[in-house]
């Protein structure tokens, strides 16, 4: 028994307060109750697993990654117990707490700079360039979360968990694309179970390359990395639907006050979206999303510090070392 067993089998709850009169059902999985507060623990637990199995990862060997924050950290965890030494890219557009998270569980970081704190895909090409030359050093283990086919399994039993956890009475299922890993994963298996079930995915509107736009800047973390991912399975996928970065953190600030759910900004873009098509879908219908992970990820972001007033808002300082992790070291 240890701290991996306590990945899975989260809660599923209803939205009370913010979905419409006539709408469908709104139900949230709360993949905050992972050991790290993220839904990436599933993938973790799964891609370290599976290469230990077969011998990519050996017994003391070191693993490297790029990433926003919590897939490091989730990637940290598994390490942690799994006595692998870890070192991830990551950089400033992502939440200091993340960075300070992967740290305590004794990740390694290397920042790569942003363009003013938004994510892009020039930064996303650079951290992947900066995993890349770290993996060329002996004995490490590249995970590479963006081409992992071992991923996808990670997401299987969240598939399974969704379909007993509504008695199979899901009729459409909303998730953000990073990788495009979770929502392939869910989106198998609740096909396998059920054909008809609709697979809405989200990704900024700043950055909405789904659909044929063109890439762009936005601060939706985790999601949206400016061209299509690797593992994207559009056969699988019956709607895509963009949200904006602002309308984003509206719905995340409201989930807050008005449900009691603290998650993150990918988290309220599902939200945006999965109403969308409750109304559509309307009344006797299920539609179920992630909270994805904890607002506890974002506390030094302006997803909560605008939700004060105005007054206690203006010429706020920034913290002194907010734009550094402790023990980073720049690498590029």
């Amino acid at each position: 028994m240890s701290i991996l067993d306590a990945i899975g089998n989260t809660s599923l709850v209803p939205l009370r307060a913010v979905v419409p009169r006539g709408a469908a059902d709104v139900l949230v999985k709360l993949e905050w109750e992972n050991p790290t507060g993220s839904v990436k623990d599933r993938m973790a637990q799964a891609v370290i697993a599976r290469a230990e199995s077969d011998g990519r990862l050996r017994p003391g060997d070191t693993v490297v990654e790029y990433t926003g924050g919590s897939t490091g950290t989730s990637l940290a965890l598994v390490c942690a117990v799994r006595g692998h030494p870890i070192r991830i890219v990551t950089s400033d557009a992502f939440s200091l707490e993340k960075r300070d998270h992967m740290v305590a569980l004794g990740a390694e970081l290397i920042l790569v700079p942003s363009e003013g704190g938004r994510t892009t895909k020039r930064l996303i090409l650079d951290m992947i360039e900066a995993a890349r030359v770290l993996s060329r050093e002996p004995r490490t283990y590249w995970t590479d979360q963006l081409t992992n086919l071992d991923s996808i399994a990670g997401y299987h039993p969240l598939g399974e968990e969704i379909w007993r956890q509504t008695g199979g009475t899901v009729d459409a299922f909303v998730h953000s694309v990073g990788t495009g890993a979770s929502s392939r994963g869910v989106a198998t298996v609740l096909k396998g179970h059920r054909p008809a079930v609709h697979i809405a995915v989200v990704e900024p509107a700043e950055s909405s390359v789904l659909l044929g736009g063109a890439p762009g800047p936005h601060k939706i973390e985790g999601v949206g990395i400016g061209y299509l991912p690797p593992l994207w399975e559009p056969s699988l996928v019956d709607e895509i639907l963009a949200v904006g970065t602002e309308e984003a953190k509206a719905m995340t600030r409201r989930l807050a006050r008005e449900e009691a759910l603290f998650a993150g900004t990918s988290s309220g873009a599902n939200v945006v979206a999965a109403l969308r098509i409750a109304e559509r879908l309307g009344a006797g219908k299920t539609v179920v999303t992630l909270m994805a992970d904890s607002g506890l990820k974002y506390l030094s972001t302006d997803v909560y510090r605008r939700s004060q007033p105005a007054s206690a808002e203006a010429d706020r300082p920034t913290p002194p070392g907010a734009l550094a992790a402790p023990e980073a070291r720049d690498e590029r």
